[in-house]
């Protein structure tokens, strides 16, 4: 009786599955992509600390300027003349019946000058850093005699007694010194209100912000003050009207000084020792100068350009969509960068797996799948370098200093499993122009897409000439042989 021959087949049958494992290539593949898809969750959760990191500096700064004063916006000054306004009630039988009541008209300069003065400050909080400034401004100010006819209303009507002045102030806190109105060579008395019936749109709260599709802080809501200052005009009759009135006002402020075109021509001339600003709102400046000791900078607007009357009565008026100025912010352009930066990490994550694939296949070396996954750990650990650094050193030399620690890392760790020196400082050299690469794609974001998109295809070029001679069935025409 002859022995039983079927165990020695089956035994060739489970070397030749697990040979296959080992050596296939299509399940390598698909080991690599398995870890890629893996790697992708710390991916995930790394961009959302960066975007708490960037969202807690914006707090931090909303709480330094809180306490000092937030951006400022100016409208005005404003005629303000109160009026008597009547209306006949018929009631029929009982005849008709007179409602009188009091009104304001409200009145806007037909020239505005200011000339204005911004002394920033640094304040600092931990890591973070906030702009906030101290001004003074000087507001030339000229009033044509009040039209009433135009508005329908009776000169007898009009209480030339009770006629003043309405600057309107964003936040009454960063008033630094008692202001001065001055009609002619005459001081007018003031008072702060809160109940001015006109009201200037303010910049929203930074804590009550999101991100847009850049990452930067976009604002969701805004706020409407009508806080300002109120100074007594000496008028009893239309005849001691006079229109030229100045004023100076010493205003604290942080971020952002901005103005509104009350005058029917509207200039502004601003300057400060700050070496980057950003002049925002809807008109830019007709000219302005920069350079490493300051700023200055020139606005004209006609009444033509802005989007509410010279004059009304009533309803009120809401002097929206016109601010223009000059924001102060200090750019916290690390964290926007950096999470840039780590939308290329998947990128990063895959040209790395396909290098050390194609040198595995090309030169026949065994890499194992444990191997790749620390790899792709030391990659993902890179961009909480990165952030961390950043904090403290800028974006620039932190991107120096986690690529350079990556790079030697995995090149010395390389060394295990590529045995020769060459192939290190090879694999070592793409890396470093994996990194390279994505710097220059992040500081230059208006060629970003076609520096990105010619890079990525001298890279996939490069791919396919390195693999041109790979025998990708081989494997398969060894077994079909057999």
């Amino acid at each position: 009786m002859q022995p039983s021959s079927s165990p020695a087949p089956l035994g060739q049958v489970f070397e030749r599955i697990s040979a296959w494992f080992r050596d296939s290539i299509v399940i390598k593949l698909f080991a690599i992509g398995l870890l890629i898809l893996i790697l992708l969750i710390p991916q995930v959760w790394l961009e959302s600390i960066m975007h708490e990191r960037q969202y807690r500096a914006s707090s931090v700064v909303d709480e330094i300027t809180s306490k000092w004063s937030g951006a400022q916006t100016l409208a005005g000054p404003v005629l303000v003349i109160p009026f008597t306004n009547r209306e006949k009630i018929d009631k029929g039988k009982d005849g008709i019946e007179i409602r009188e009541w009091t009104q304001d008209a409200y009145f806007l300069p037909e020239q505005l000058t200011i000339d204005g003065t911004v002394n920033p400050e640094i304040r600092h909080r931990g890591l973070f850093d906030a702009a906030v400034y101290k001004s003074t401004m000087q507001l030339q100010t000229t009033f044509q005699r009040p039209n009433f006819k135009k508005l329908n209303i009776d000169e007898k009507d009009v209480h030339w007694n009770e006629a003043h002045l309405v600057l309107c102030i964003s936040d009454l806190r960063g008033i630094s010194e008692n202001p001065s109105f001055k009609l002619d060579t005459i001081s007018l008395p003031s008072e702060p209100s809160n109940q001015i019936g006109f009201g200037v749109r303010t910049p929203p709260h930074t804590a009550a912000s999101s991100y847009d599709d850049n990452y930067s802080i976009t604002s969701t809501a805004s706020t409407t003050s009508k806080t300002g200052i109120i100074a007594t005009l000496p008028w009893q009759t239309a005849a001691d009207f006079t229109g030229k009135i100045s004023t100076q006002i010493s205003l604290k402020g942080s971020t952002s000084l901005n103005f509104i075109p009350t005058g029917k021509t509207t200039e502004v001339v601003l300057q400060g020792p700050w070496s980057s600003p950003s002049f925002n709102g809807e008109f830019l400046p007709v000219s302005n100068s920069i350079d490493e000791k300051g700023f200055t900078a020139n606005w004209k607007v006609l009444h033509y350009n802005r989007p509410f009357a010279q004059e009304w009565t009533g309803t009120e008026q809401e002097f929206s969509g016109s601010a223009f100025g000059a924001e102060l912010l200090i750019p916290v352009d690390q964290y926007q960068k950096s999470i840039r930066t780590a939308k290329y990490g998947v990128l990063i994550i895959l040209l790395t797996f396909i290098s050390l694939f194609l040198v595995e296949i090309i030169k026949k070396i065994r890499i194992h799948a444990f191997q790749y996954l620390l790899i792709g750990v030391a990659l993902i650990i890179y961009y909480t370098l990165l952030l961390s650094l950043s904090e403290h050193i800028g974006y620039n030399l932190a991107y120096l200093a986690a690529s350079t620690a990556t790079v030697v890392l995995i090149s010395l760790y390389s060394l295990s499993f590529l045995k020769r020196t060459s192939l290190v400082m090879f694999f070592g050299a793409i890396l470093s122009f994996f990194y390279g690469f994505i710097f220059v794609i992040i500081q230059m974001q208006d060629y970003s897409l076609l520096i990105g998109s010619i890079g990525l295809f001298m890279v996939i070029a490069l791919v396919m000439y390195f693999s041109r001679n790979i025998k990708w069935y081989k494997e398969a025409e060894v077994v079909a042989e057999s």
